[in-house]
């Protein structure tokens, strides 16, 4: 029996791209006033970013809950060697803890690996499907995890803010506080270290800060994957990945900000994510 890779939602992986890799997704939840939905499920993109931009009420997020890790654990063990499941920093969410505390209740009769990505978005993502496409070849339980923590430590971000107030304003702002504060118009440009966002420079517009993003995408010689990350703009996202000269434009995945993660990042966000070689 196959090893099974488990994410949440917070990877930016689509539904189709899971459905394809066999890969189980989690969504996390997103909160308008009183009304719970389930992150891609029940809401969808457009309709989040419209709501979030154009109404008054934010919304909140939150983790996914105990019992939605135990029936995915539960159901999975019943047809495979072994679980991996890999998710969002938990400087940014207790997702990994109630994984965790899954784990131990669990009823499987497999092992389970739950791994912290130290990211969010595509370098969960990318993570994931690196993982899925070891166990559709046929790897062990112990390779997959083995090729999950090798990819982790090949990953490179940086992304494009057009604001940090939806940073700020839902407390996973990180080491960017530094930024809030800043000259108006400031454009600012954040990676993930240690899994929270990190301040890398900031520009007076956004066309230097796009500059800045072909930069950091063109400086590598050895990538094996690449995605380029939009909230909004999936025109802009597409152009920015046809001007990348170090990986193959077909071969750019694009992939939209998840809800739950919007709610936090704010429109008008570009990111270059990618993993290279040893």
């Amino acid at each position: 029996m196959p090893v099974r890779i488990v994410t949440d939602s917070a990877s930016d992986i689509s539904i189709d791209l899971a459905k394809e890799l066999n890969i189980t997704i989690i969504p996390q939840y997103l909160i308008f006033d009183t009304q719970c939905y389930r992150d891609r499920i029940d809401i969808s993109e457009g309709e989040f970013y419209h709501r979030l931009v154009y109404e008054k009420t934010q919304p909140t997020t939150s983790q996914p809950t105990l019992q939605d890790f135990l029936t995915v654990y539960d159901e999975l063990s019943a047809e495979a060697d072994g679980i991996v499941s890999i998710h969002i920093s938990n400087e940014m969410s207790g997702t990994i803890l109630t994984a965790q505390q899954a784990q131990k209740l669990s009823k499987a009769h497999c092992p389970i690996a739950v791994i912290d990505s130290r990211g969010v978005s595509m370098l969960l993502g990318i993570t994931a499907i690196a993982a899925a496409k070891a166990a559709n070849a046929g790897k062990s339980f112990q390779e997959v995890v083995d090729e999950v923590q090798n990819t982790l430590d090949h990953l490179h971000a940086l992304a494009l803010f057009d604001t940090l107030t939806y940073l700020a304003r839902g407390g996973r702002i990180g080491k960017a506080k530094s930024l809030i504060g800043s000259i108006l118009n400031v454009k600012p440009l954040l990676t993930v270290r240690n899994g929270e966002f990190s301040p890398v420079s900031q520009v007076r517009s956004a066309t230097k800060a796009k500059e800045k993003l072909l930069e950091f995408a063109n400086g590598f010689d050895k990538v094996k994957d690449m995605a380029v990350v939009y909230s909004t703009d999936r025109e802009e996202a597409s152009l920015l990945a046809g001007k990348i000269k170090s990986f193959p434009t077909e071969d750019i995945l694009l992939a939209q900000l998840s809800p739950v993660i919007g709610a936090h990042t704010g429109p008008g966000l570009l990111a270059i994510i990618m993993r290279t070689y040893d």
